[in-house]
């Protein structure tokens, strides 16, 4: 059955690995593309989603069953891509929903794409969660691994696992996400900018900016990026 929307959950189980910065490149990616899309933060506090994509993002609050049905029939219904951006904690509440309401099923029955994407760093912590993960759902579900290399520097550990072993047996694609000047983001989350007005504003007078040389690597940082989506087909 042909593919009628994606679901994209972002996550990583840890803290720190960059799975907001993921979720924001995508949503980015999509805009700049005129792709319709809708979003769900589950960091209802200070949500990425929700701080720079308000317009087309919501709360999720993953311990309500009904709120997470709300994914299904949202994509279902806008034929669009759904992005989640899971917060760190938040994974159980998604993977007894996932399985004890049929999700995977339903998913395949209404031609629903639903990809589980792991952000990962270099330490051991990220190899046994994504080993877990795979443990969970094995086969049956599409993955798409993440070495952001904002948050290391050397994967071999992950590279020379089993668990990597197992997801190069079903060509689960991985994307290498170079890592952005430190400064530069730390402006960028500082000023309170999306990537495209990091890019784009160059007016003082709306509101603080990044330098030319800043604007430059950002602006290259976020092509590399869109070059490894379109090279797996999101």
């Amino acid at each position: 059955m042909e593919m009628q929307s994606q679901i994209h959950f972002i996550g990583g189980e840890k803290g720190g690995v960059g799975k907001s910065v993921v979720a924001r490149l995508m949503a980015q990616y999509w805009i700049d593309h005129d792709k319709h899309w809708s979003g769900y933060d589950t960091d209802r506090s200070h949500g990425a989603l929700l701080r720079y994509y308000a317009e087309f993002s919501q709360a999720l609050d993953t311990g309500l069953i009904e709120a997470l049905d709300d994914i299904i029939e949202t994509a279902v219904e806008t034929e669009a891509n759904v992005l989640i951006d899971l917060a760190a904690q938040t994974e159980t509440s998604l993977h007894n929903w996932i399985e004890d309401s049929g999700v995977m099923d339903m998913a395949t029955e209404l031609g629903v794409g639903l990809y589980f994407w792991y952000v990962v760093d270099d330490g051991k912590d990220s190899v046994n969660l994504l080993s877990r993960l795979f443990q969970r759902y094995g086969n049956n579900a599409r993955y798409v691994i993440v070495q952001n290399y904002g948050r290391g520097e050397d994967f071999t550990l992950l590279n020379d696992s089993a668990v990597m072993q197992q997801m190069q047996d079903i060509d689960v694609p991985v994307i290498k996400l170079k890592g952005l000047h430190k400064p530069s983001m730390r402006k960028i989350d500082q000023f309170d900018k999306s990537f495209w007005a990091a890019v784009n504003n160059t007016d003082p007078g709306q509101g603080e900016c990044l330098g030319l040389m800043e604007r430059q690597r950002v602006k290259t940082w976020l092509k590399n990026a869109y070059s490894e989506f379109e090279r797996i087909g999101i």
